[in-house]
């Protein structure tokens, strides 16, 4: 068999995860790496190519790479990603052409991993159908994704959805951003880790029994049904999706959300965890890469990506 296959890459803040697919959608195999964001940017992306290329070299062995879809934190470009601060040096790299050059010959196309998430979770998932719906990723960072007519909203320079810079505060307005704390500082896995020495998970676990972990957790939530709720009310959502590592402990986080929620928007919406809460972004990345394929090969049916 020598048809061709499609690749998935995810960076992330904790984990880099690379996928391969067939062109009908039929996923092949994934695997993940650790980021190390310590290591530095560059360490960090040939980190993910290489286990990108072991994946390829053991699922598909001789077979032509189409096309590769890529998502990350930030916004990618081909010389730059914009607000990616999770990995030093990671805005500096030209993740566009880094990745021509890593899969010669093979299309590739970039987004921003929460809204490739979305866009994943609008086409086969928690959001299909939902006009309009709202996605909010609770990973190492925090950000949104909108859905409109079935379709992510991006804004004009790619950075809708970007709730990790809002405002916390009064006394915020005007200042810059270097001048203040950023909501993603407070409301984030990354966030939460720094107030435990064993990370966020930790939180969660010990908020039943620890009173300080507690206070952290109801803090935690508080702050960020502030912004959600307004979000809402600015949207008016038929359904809100929430995705990302958190999601673990999403008994922890459920309840104070739909009280706020119903508390103070006008029409609530529904509150659901995703379909896919810990690998939309690489499903929507495949995707990016079927739709990208389907250019050089438009005889090939394709379909939502499958499990292997």
């Amino acid at each position: 068999m020598n048809s061709p296959v499609v690749l998935g890459l995810d960076f992330g803040g904790t984990k880099i995860a690379a996928g391969v697919c067939e062109m009908s959608g039929v996923r092949l195999g994934t695997t993940t790496v650790d980021t190390r964001p310590a290591d530095g940017a560059e360490a960090c992306l040939e980190r993910g190519i290489r286990a990108a290329r072991d994946l390829l070299d053991t699922l598909a062995p001789g077979r032509p790479l189409a096309a590769v879809g890529a998502c990350t934190f930030g916004i990618p470009r081909e010389d730059r990603v914009d607000l990616a601060p999770a990995v030093p040096g990671w805005g500096d790299l030209a993740l566009g052409r880094e990745l021509d050059r890593a899969f010669g010959g093979a299309q590739v196309r970039l987004a921003t991993d929460v809204k490739a998430a979305a866009q994943a979770e609008a086409e086969w998932g928690a959001l299909a159908g939902c006009d309009p719906g709202i996605y909010l990723n609770l990973g190492t960072g925090l950000a949104v994704a909108i859905v409109a007519n079935g379709a992510v909203v991006t804004g004009r320079h790619g950075a809708s959805g970007e709730i990790g810079y809002n405002l916390r505060r009064l006394d915020d307005v005007g200042i810059p951003l270097a001048d203040r704390v950023p909501l993603e500082d407070s409301v984030s896995g990354m966030a939460l880790g720094r107030r435990s020495s064993h990370g966020a998970a930790d939180v969660f676990a010990r908020a039943g029994e620890d009173p300080a972990m507690a206070r952290l957790l109801a803090e935690f939530v508080a702050e960020l049904s502030f912004h959600l709720v307004n979000l809402a009310i600015a949207i008016d959502p038929r359904r809100i999706v929430v995705g990302g590592g958190m999601v673990r402990s999403w008994d922890q986080l459920r309840d104070g959300l739909r009280r706020a929620l119903d508390a103070a928007v006008p029409y609530p919406p529904e509150l659901v965890p995703a379909e896919f809460p810990f690998d939309a972004p690489l499903l929507g990345a495949l995707a990016l890469g079927i739709a990208a394929a389907r250019q050089l090969y438009p005889m090939h049916e394709t379909a939502p990506v499958t499990p292997a």
